[in-house]
């Protein structure tokens, strides 16, 4: 947690006739709830229940009639077809699940996935040249290739035909493919516009495996291990679920619902992929979250294309023995280590950077010693501490890769856009966008970025908001309410585990735990009950708790020894305002 000042925005109490349709829901669930807007009681129910209502007819999305048409075509003529993926946990996941999609239904052809560093981000040229050269004839991209409209352009040159899925922000210039599925894309009917990329894949697979079971059946075609094999849609909600959470798209509506299957359908029987890096975190699968989504398997399978190639990632969610799974496993848990410690070092000398030039509306960090593979995390954490857009670039000889993170009110992809004529290639969504540039060009994009940022957020100083949603008194913290407040998983994106404030407590008990003595755990008391409480990573927290305080949490359960409690898990303090 930064101890930068951050601004305490509590929420506005719930109309007591609103508290009083939902009394059989603690109070605070109620008013948690009438935080996320659903005002309508039914409305907030309906959300508990995980029921939703919205759409899931896939030939909603624009361009998904022509893209089933022309993929029966291609397989109707023997046509190899290829995935073309992407390197981090969602493109990858959005491939697999293509790729068992294509194979159920007939299909033959091979999957490429970008090398990170030899063939950067987007779609690339002479990948698909020598995918034509292969014998391929039909090129469908998983989470890239909204951006591509020259590559795409030169595919048709080659005798390929393209079709797009990408939930990136489009440019201004559409690429001419064969079709786009992309809800973003003008003139998109599909109301839900946040699926992530492998959203999208499952959208195609559902539409090819509709018309499949409508009777649209084909031949098997290529070796055996092409034959058509029965696949469900329902079959691919765990990989939805895996690149949905790792790509932090909103969890809300059909996001929500799909994280939601996704997760029952892991704790059930996880794909022997999945089970391997469970046993490795020691995670039992009945345990698994989306936290554990976003913080144990998918930084796991990002590690890989991060440092060398993400086909070990592929390869391990595509295993069909543990035996084949388990030796990935360890690889990609090795490399995620090596990444690990590459973030901290790359993070402490931009950060060192920032401190020593000054705190911009925008940070911009560019340097020789990073790898592009890295430097995404490195703006992560560099605008989790400064609560600034951040831009951090490797610079290499000829053209350089950077990765940009941004908060609300900058939109970073349209800033990107805003620039379009500095890249050799860019893509992104609001809060997170990266880019291919020759290096010459990378003064002039930081001006020009730092401009747009002034702009639009000004030169005052931005202070990040902690939204709050109740203040409890701690008798309120209890394990029942711990249990209802479970029901608002998954959480994520746009769906925050809720926040309190506790006002003037008193600190019982100061000690320090953890490795390394990372953690301050207090004992805290409002004169008739006690909690105890933990501050991760407090050494830039404060050097000095005072004796009272104020303090904004998230519940958590703590289970040791076979006992367990209710802890607070602190993300900002103050001394007591009495």
């Amino acid at each position: 947690m930064s101890d930068r000042p951050k601004r305490w925005h509590v929420a506005e109490p719930a109309p007591p006739d609103y508290i009083a349709a939902l009394s059989d829901l603690p109070p605070v669930l109620a008013q948690v709830l009438y935080n996320r807007g659903y005002r309508d009681p039914a409305q907030a129910r309906a959300f508990l229940e995980g029921r939703w209502d919205g759409p899931n007819d896939p030939f909603l999305l624009k361009g998904m009639a022509e893209a089933v048409q022309t993929i029966r075509r291609a397989i109707r003529g023997r046509q190899p077809i290829a995935i073309y993926g992407d390197y981090d946990a969602d493109g990858v996941s959005a491939t697999v699940v293509l790729a068992h999609a294509l194979r159920a239904i007939g299909a033959t052809g091979r999957i490429h996935i970008p090398h990170r560093y030899e063939e950067g981000y987007g779609v690339n040229a002479a990948a698909l040249r020598k995918l034509a050269e292969q014998g391929v004839r039909l090129v469908i991209t998983v989470d890239c290739g909204i951006s591509s409209a020259r590559e795409v352009a030169e595919a048709a040159e080659y005798g390929l035909q393209v079709i797009i899925t990408d939930h990136h922000t489009p440019g201004l210039e559409l690429p001419p493919a064969a079709a786009i599925i992309n809800p973003r894309q003008p003139d998109c009917p599909y109301p839900f516009k946040d699926l992530a990329g492998v959203g999208l894949a499952y959208k195609l697979a559902q539409a090819l495996l509709q018309t499949e079971d409508r009777g649209w059946k084909t031949e098997a075609l290529g070796p055996p291990s092409s034959v058509p094999r029965p696949l469900s849609s329902d079959d691919l909600f765990d990989l939805v679920a895996l690149g949905t959470v790792a790509d932090v798209v909103p969890l809300r509506g059909e996001n929500r619902m799909l994280v939601q299957q996704g997760l029952a359908q892991m704790r059930r029987a996880p794909r022997p992929g999945l089970q391997a890096l469970l046993d490795i975190a020691d995670i039992p699968p009945q345990r698994i979250t989306a936290r554990t989504l976003g913080y144990i398997l998918g930084p796991r399978l990002n590690a890989s294309g991060r440092l060398t190639h993400a086909r070990y990632s592929l390869k391990l969610l595509m295993a069909e023995t543990p035996a084949e799974a388990r030796p990935l496993a360890r690889q990609l848990n090795e490399w995620n280590r090596q990444r690990q410690h590459l973030t901290l070092q790359y993070t402490e000398a931009a950060r060192q950077r920032v401190l020593a030039e000054g705190i911009a509306p925008l940070l911009f960090v560019a340097s020789r010693d990073f790898l592009s593979g890295i430097v995404g995390l490195v703006a992560s954490r560099l605008l989790d501490e400064f609560y600034r857009p951040a831009v951090v670039v490797a610079i290499e000889d000829g053209q350089s890769k950077g990765s940009a993170r941004s908060i609300p009110g900058f939109h970073i992809a349209e800033a990107l856009n805003a620039c379009h004529d500095l890249f050799e290639r860019h893509g992104g969504h609001a809060a997170a966008a990266g880019f291919t540039i020759r290096t010459e060009r990378l003064p002039e994009l930081q001006a020009r970025l730092q401009a747009l940022a002034t702009a639009a957020l000004g030169d005052h100083d931005v202070i990040r908001p902690l939204r709050i949603d109740a203040e409890p008194a701690l008798a309120d913290l209890t394990e029942r309410l711990l249990a209802n407040l479970a029901r608002l998983e998954p959480c994520g994106q746009d769906n925050p585990p809720p926040l309190f404030l506790t006002r003037g407590l008193r600190v019982l008990d100061r000690r320090y735990v953890g490795r390394d003595a990372a953690h301050l755990q207090l004992r805290l008391t409002d004169g008739q009950e006690e909690r105890r409480a933990v501050v991760f990573n407090h050494a830039r927290i404060t050097a000095h708790v005072p004796d009272r305080v104020d303090v904004v949490y998230q519940l958590a359960w703590n289970e040791w020894g076979g006992q367990g409690q209710v802890e607070m898990h602190i993300c900002d303090l103050r001394p007591a305002q009495l």
